[in-house]
């Protein structure tokens, strides 16, 4: 699967991609702007999204999205509570806070059956 990870914090990017997600085919981003141009070149099956980055916040990203009509999946990962709720409101799939992050897998296969199936699921958190 590929996944495109909008994340700053370079080491815990690369920690999550060798310890979670190595089966998958990841490319890891810093920012909101990193990830439109991401997104312009490549397609995901997957967006992985934190709340805090250094050009704005990560709910600007997912409210974006769904605007335009785009129906990407898209877990939002924070560290905090208040974060995961804003990306949740402006239209993340599901979420799964970094705190219980060995849990990625199993909210990224909840998230795609959902997607599967005629009525797909949006706010789930884990």
């Amino acid at each position: 699967m590929k996944i495109l990870y909008v994340e700053n914090h370079s080491v815990f990017a690369a920690n999550v991609r060798q310890q979670f997600l190595s089966q998958h085919s990841v490319s890891i981003v810093p920012s909101l702007a990193s990830a439109r141009q991401a997104m312009v070149a490549a397609t995901f099956d997957l967006l992985l999204v934190d709340y805090d980055l250094d050009d704005g916040k990560g709910d600007e990203l997912v409210r974006e999205l769904r605007t335009s009509g785009n129906h990407s999946i898209i877990i939002g990962v924070s560290s905090h509570e208040a974060g995961n709720a804003a990306l949740t409101r402006s239209g993340a799939t599901a979420v799964c806070s970094k705190i219980d992050f060995d849990q990625i897998e199993t909210v990224i296969n909840r998230v795609m059956t959902s997607n599967n199936s005629t009525s797909p699921t949006q706010g789930q958190s884990i």
